[in-house]
């Protein structure tokens, strides 16, 4: 059964009748890790896993909401104190807040919502989750009249403010703003933007899920984000966006030999972001796949935010020939994203899963993914 066939099945059961269809994309980030705190240019995009949801209007003040996934129901009100308990819910009902906060119209409505984006891999379902209850509130009771960077930072403070995450703009971005067989290049301290074509003609994009998340006593993002904020105090910049490696290098001296580390990635990373956004244009392919080997051995190295499962990972492409690989996501576990061609995609996968499941006691998970569309309306 199709993904919208098993929910209208459920909003039948829970609700009876028909609603409207809406999605949003799941999201990727082939370069530009750790640059969006820094003030640098991350390259995101959507892709073809999906939060979905049949959405109707009651007549009521009060939202019922019914999820797959967790196969619960939950029923809440529209004011601050009516925030429900369950987690899960608190992103759709963070999203009505955060839209009724900004003065617009919020009213009752009953919904059932499932997906295809893969829990725990770093692709943003609870982005996509948001994306999509942002665009349908949206078109259901403010005649699209809400921007679409609005109905991004709706995301993002539902994060902020209702889930605890303190989270950068990226994720909630492609999923609203993805477009089909396009990356798009945001630039996070202006959040000036342009599309890039992403034409892989013999080339797949593959995420390896190492099914590993290390559970780490202190804050290691905390920790990297406090080393870049010295380094650009130091070198009397707001972020290291405008630092060059020259610069840095005359400060040697006067900081610490891991801020250096970590400054000297960021720096790095935000040229690689540029040069893949050149190569692309070009569609010099290989380029690209450099740059990704690049930036996994700053993210390993200089930013030490791998792990020996996700550096064995990328071991395993580099002899297998594929183009490129690197850590997705703020590391210490997760996934690779690998640009693989035709020619080298059944040896990789067959190589991967066996020396990954062999090392480590199971298989690693595997996910094609297609640059996509993202929030929208699905009309029959």
């Amino acid at each position: 059964m199709s993904l919208k066939s098993t929910i209208h099945s459920a909003f039948e059961k829970h609700f009876g009748g028909d609603g409207i269809f809406y999605a949003s994309a799941g999201r990727i980030n082939l370069i530009g890790e750790h640059t969006d705190y820094n003030g640098g240019f991350v390259f995101p995009g959507a892709i073809d896993k999906v939060i979905m949801a049949e959405i109707r209007p009651n007549g009521t003040d009060k939202v019922r909401l019914y999820s797959i996934g967790f196969d619960e129901e939950v029923t809440f009100g529209l004011n601050e104190e009516d925030a429900p308990s369950q987690q899960w819910a608190r992103y759709v009902f963070g999203v009505c807040r955060e839209t009724i906060k900004r003065g617009f119209v919020v009213k009752g409505f009953d919904a059932v919502f499932d997906g295809n984006v893969p829990l725990g891999a770093g692709l943003s379902s609870s982005a996509a989750l948001e994306s999509c209850f942002a665009f349908a509130l949206n078109d259901l009771f403010n005649n699209n009249t809400i921007e679409k960077f609005e109905l991004a930072k709706i995301g993002q403070s539902t994060e902020h403010n209702y889930c605890g995450v303190n989270c950068g703009i990226m994720d909630q971005f492609a999923s609203v703003f993805g477009k089909k067989d396009h990356l798009i290049r945001l630039d996070c301290r202006s959040l000036e933007y342009e599309y890039f074509p992403i034409v892989l003609n013999g080339y797949k994009l593959v995420l390896v899920d190492s099914v590993v998340k290390h559970e780490l006593v202190d804050s290691p993002y905390n920790k990297r984000r406090e080393s870049c904020e010295r380094v650009a105090k130091r070198l009397g910049l707001e972020t290291l966006r405008d630092a060059t490696m020259e610069m840095l290098d005359a400060a040697k001296s006067d900081i610490s030999a891991e801020d250096y580390s970590r400054a000297k990635f960021v720096i790095e990373e935000k040229e690689r972001v540029l040069d893949v956004c050149d190569a692309l244009g070009r569609g010099d392919i290989e380029t690209v796949g450099k740059m990704m080997y690049a930036t996994h051995n700053g993210l390993s190295k200089d930013y030490e935010v791998s792990c020996e499962e996700l550096d064995y990972l990328n071991d395993i492409a580099r002899e297998c020939g594929v183009t490129g690989s690197r850590i997705m996501g703020g590391g210490f576990g997760g996934c690779t994203i690998n640009l693989v061609s035709d020619e080298v995609y059944p040896k990789f996968i067959e190589t991967v899963t066996a020396k990954f499941a062999e090392k480590y006691g199971h298989a690693p998970k595997i996910y094609d993914v297609v640059v996509s569309d993202g929030a929208r309306r699905i009309e029959e």
